[in-house]
């Protein structure tokens, strides 16, 4: 799903912002894309902490295959597999986690993240009507998840159009080869610029992702 304000955003912004107005067109029809539910969303940013993609992408295939009742052997499924729900993962036990490649305090995270919302102490249904602290305050009670994640999540999940990730290393990366010719940018130099984006400053954020790489920013 690509979010509805895109092209006005992209408008927005090359008015208001020379850098972008260059940037902006040399990806041309590339837009941001929502995909997943929540948890699972949410779960996959948990096993991702502190490892490479490839092995994060390894480690979720084997934590589904752990949660469908794989044959070690089996060969890897035709399709998509039905999402992972959080009482699937509360039913297995945690040597079923270790084993498919989490860490102990990993195995900790995705079960209280899976407690919450069995419990319904994350309102999901809500949210399309909760301002963007009011979800991270929720979010952040969650153990595994701090502000970066919660703030990724709003800008690739929930489409958020105007979140300003200030402690993401690629945005302030981003804004110091674009606006400071690679000089060091502190937080508050990074957050003057990025007023100038509202209320788009998720798309100027992904923008400044791409300039980094060319390749598609997937949370």
């Amino acid at each position: 799903m690509t979010p509805p304000y895109w092209d006005e955003a992209c408008k927005h912004l090359a008015r208001r912002d020379r850098v972008l107005k260059k940037l902006i067109p040399q990806f041309g029809a590339a837009r941001l894309q929502s995909r997943g539910d929540a948890f699972t969303t949410l779960a996959r940013s948990i096993v991702g902490q502190q490892i490479s993609v490839k092995a994060a992408q390894s480690v979720w295939l084997r934590l589904n295959a752990v949660t469908f009742g794989d044959a070690p052997d089996a060969p890897p499924p035709v399709g998509e597999r039905p999402p992972l729900l959080p009482a699937q993962l509360l039913d297995l036990p945690v040597e079923g986690l270790r084993g498919a490649g989490l860490s102990t305090r990993k195995v900790e995270y995705l079960r209280d993240l899976a407690a919450h919302f069995a419990a319904g102490s994350v309102h999901v249904e809500a949210w399309a009507g909760m301002d963007d602290e009011a979800i991270i305050e929720e979010l952040v009670a969650i153990r595994g998840i701090g502000r970066w994640t919660a703030e990724m999540f709003l800008i690739f999940h929930l489409l958020r159009p105007n979140v300003l990730p200030l402690d993401d290393v690629g945005l302030i990366k981003g804004i110091s080869r674009n606006y400071f010719s690679g000089e060091p940018v502190s937080r508050a130099e990074a957050r003057e610029v990025g007023e100038a984006w509202a209320p788009y400053r998720s798309v100027a954020t992904w923008y400044l992702w791409r300039s980094l790489d060319p390749l598609p920013s997937d949370y």
